[in-house]
């Protein structure tokens, strides 16, 4: 199937957000979209599956789109260049992520902090994702990808390695500092490697004898179960699991001065702290929200360095539903990958 001869699609979408066991979404016909002004088309070759995708189909985040196509964690290749796009040609390499577009004049992006920009808007929530054939992003936030590493390995990259390096930065580990993973999935084991690479001791709290054994095949120096103590007390800590019933036990296993860095876009509500267990001698806890493209490009050059890899789990796109069941079942650790079968070059 050619550019030109393509007229539309397959791709999936939320037809009535619900429990994913209840088969939300659709694999529907849709028309292949086409670029706006500044804006990339993107034959998707490969789109992994997020956490994300899957609170957008439930419906743990509001609806922004009906019918919207999930999907943010896209490799593709440019297949059409939108009006004014000069710096990329047809068949470039590109990457998509969730943050697709901020206004760059309110105070926020002034100050090198798009990704509070209240007019932000997403990939996969706000506008089509890669849950398709094809999707768009404008030109100004995709990412340059590069050509040695496969497309099922890079696609975790593009937001599970991205959050989670930008969850990495806002828990301020010292340097040789003891870090907590609490959850173990896609973006969890690629900040590990991060980490682990710039001399961290990592522990991990999680769920699932699959996990646990991933995260010591990495490098962790221990892996117990979510609600377990950690043999040392940490200097910070992540959590990845959208477990608001975590937060009190992390923070527990703080050390003094310690930091929870919160990664998820959702989470279950947190119980009550106590003061003088779970938040004095200076104990901090923070939020992360989306990420900006310099934390991107930073991590995408890091994980080059430092030769990070995802663990992926293959499905075809047609079971991308399957996959998020999977997923929120905790069948498999990494992250699953979709993959489109091939497809002409125009």
């Amino acid at each position: 199937m050619t550019v030109e001869s393509a007229k539309t699609m397959r791709a999936w979408v939320v037809r009535e957000p619900g429990p994913i066991e209840t088969g939300p979404l659709s694999y529907a016909e849709k028309p292949v979209p086409s670029p706006a002004p500044g804006e990339l088309l993107i034959r998707v070759l490969a789109c992994a599956v997020c956490r994300t995708d899957l609170h957008v189909s439930e419906g743990d985040l509001p609806v922004h789109r009906e019918r919207v196509t999930p999907g943010h964690q896209v490799v593709g290749t440019v297949a059409a260049l939108g009006d004014g796009v000069a710096d990329y040609a047809v068949d470039d390499r590109v990457g998509v992520a969730w943050l697709r577009y901020t206004d760059g004049t309110c105070v926020y992006c002034r100050r090198g902090n798009e990704n509070l920009c209240p007019n932000s808007l997403y990939t996969g929530w706000d506008a089509d994702g890669g849950y398709a054939e094809y999707t768009t992003v404008p030109a100004a936030f995709g990412y340059r990808l590069p050509g040695e590493v496969e497309d099922v390995e890079l696609a975790p990259l593009l937001c599970a390695g991205i959050i989670g390096y930008r969850a990495l930065l806002r828990a301020s580990l010292p340097p040789g500092g003891r870090l907590g993973l609490y959850g173990f999935g896609g973006s969890a084991h690629l900040c590990a490697q991060v980490a682990l690479a710039e001399g961290a001791t990592v522990h991990v709290l999680t769920r699932g004898e699959a996990a646990q054994r991933l995260a010591l095949q990495l490098g962790a120096a221990s892996a117990r179960g979510a609600y377990d103590r950690p043999p040392e007390p940490l200097d910070s800590a992540i959590l990845f699991a959208p477990v608001g019933d975590l937060v009190p036990v992390a923070m527990r296993a703080l050390d003094r001065g310690g930091v929870l860095s919160v990664a998820g876009i959702h989470l279950s509500d947190v119980p009550t702290l106590n003061y003088e267990r779970e938040l004095f001698y200076e104990k901090e806890l923070r939020s992360v929200t989306s990420n900006t493209r310099h934390d991107g490009r930073e991590f995408l050059a890091r994980a080059a360095r430092y030769h990070v890899r995802a663990t992926t789990h293959v499905y075809p796109m047609a079971q991308a539903q399957q996959a998020l069941q999977d997923l929120k079942a905790g069948r498999f650790g990494g992250a699953a990958v979709l993959v489109n079968d091939p497809v002409a070059a125009p």
